[in-house]
């Protein structure tokens, strides 16, 4: 019983300790983790301390607080640490690689998690054992299935991502060269397993002519490109009204880009090209988010409005119900708080 209670006080002290990382959980930034894979010598969260328990080869956990420590294993957290495997494991992520933090879902951190452990992508000392299998090598390249424009039935489809080229490259079966080359600065991508229906479904965007392009993708095995840097905001349905505010309510998808400051919206979640976008500014440009509608307006069947005022225009949409009203002025004065940067 001494010794129990001796070794718990000394892993939260190595929780406390100041420059060890280990205040935070080692793959998605939870604060207090309360778990440890003794195996890695690392602090984590519950979350992910689930996904480690699928691989004992590598990592084997137990809860710091009910779980009984041997001596020899707290002696084995004393000399690591997260930043000490965060050097090791980390030492060569792309910087074009999304990290997951602890709102992000789970099939985005079990991704992170078995790059870093299982296939040691990121390792300095690594060695690629299949073409193209680590992002560190600088490419990439496998099978996905891709949603068709026009079909929208889902094909294989060769990807090749090459980070020394900047660019994802997508081949058909029809076409010797590549059907798109897409650099990647212009690209984005972000799991979106309930909305293409896939526990490995990825969405694709970049800038084609001026419009938003989205591919739809997933991979059997869920190993996806990584090439991972952001999710948007805030996405749903709304309805929307034209500029003189009097045309006719109609149900549009929305996905809010942060990044871009860009609510872009689509007839369908799954459309390859955005109907429209509204850019939103700061709140020193004159950009604001009212709730409720214009006098005399009204939706179509929904009724919880948000206007958007920009310094030309307002902008009219309703939500279907208070709660995602609130959420999506949240999400844009979020957005309108933050200084535009050049």
């Amino acid at each position: 019983m001494v010794e129990r209670e001796r070794n718990k006080a000394l892993l939260l002290e190595l929780l406390r300790a100041a420059g060890a990382g280990n205040a935070q959980c080692a793959d998605c930034g939870t604060p207090d983790p309360e778990w440890a894979s003794y195996k890695l010598g690392i602090f984590i969260c519950l979350n992910c301390s689930g996904i480690h328990r699928n691989l004992p080869e590598i990592s084997r956990v137990k809860s710091i607080h009910l779980d009984f420590w041997e001596n020899d294993l707290v002696e084995f957290m004393k000399t690591h640490g997260n930043l000490c495997a965060k050097a090791k494991y980390e030492a060569k992520v792309p910087l074009f690689y999304y990290i997951p933090r602890s709102k992000d879902c789970l099939v985005l951190k079990e991704q992170w998690i078995r790059a870093k452990y299982e296939r040691e992508e990121f390792v300095a000392t690594s060695v690629c054992h299949e073409t193209g299998s680590s992002a560190s090598a600088g490419s990439r390249e496998g099978f996905l299935w891709k949603r068709g424009r026009d079909s929208r039935q889902f094909l294989k489809r060769r990807f090749v991502l090459s980070a020394r080229e900047g660019v994802l490259k997508y081949y058909t079966k029809e076409s010797k060269g590549p059907k798109a080359v897409i650099s990647i600065k212009d690209l984005n991508a972000m799991f979106q397993t309930e909305k293409i229906r896939n526990p490995h479904g990825l969405q694709i965007t970049y800038s084609k002519e001026g419009q938003t392009r989205n591919l739809f993708v997933y991979h059997e095995s869920g190993k996806l490109i990584p090439k991972i840097t952001r999710n948007y905001f805030k996405e749903g349905y709304m309805e929307k009204t034209g500029p003189k505010h009097k045309e006719a309510f109609k149900k549009r998808w929305f996905s809010l880009d942060s990044q871009e400051r860009n609510l872009l919206y689509f007839k369908d979640p799954l459309d390859a090209f955005e109907l429209g976008r509204v850019f939103i500014g700061s709140k020193e440009q004159g950009y604001e988010v009212q709730a409720g509608l214009p006098r005399g307006v009204r939706g179509k069947r929904w009724n919880a409005g948000l206007t958007i005022v920009t310094p030309h225009r307002k902008f009219v949409f309703v939500c279907e119900n208070e709660r995602e009203q609130k959420e999506w002025t949240a999400a844009l004065n979020e957005v309108i708080s933050q200084p535009v940067t050049a």
